[in-house]
């Protein structure tokens, strides 16, 4: 089990995530669009299957959503 804080909210995940792109799937965030700062620092979308996560990491994770 891995805890993250998440948009402000401290989470578990389990099983531990490896990447930030796993997080994103459990989160059932497979949009097109998703912004992600880790840590402070925003990472761009190529970023986020070779970006590790650990313990204790921040997140904030913004999707957009279409509609009119």
């Amino acid at each position: 089990m891995m805890r993250l804080t998440i948009n402000g909210q401290m989470m578990s995940l389990e099983p531990s995530p490896q990447t930030v792109a796993d997080v994103i799937l459990r989160l059932d965030l497979s949009v097109k669009t998703v912004v992600v700062e880790r840590n402070q620092t925003i990472l761009t979308r190529e970023m986020h299957v070779h970006t590790p996560v650990h313990e204790g990491d921040i997140l904030e994770i913004v999707h957009f959503v279409g509609g009119g």
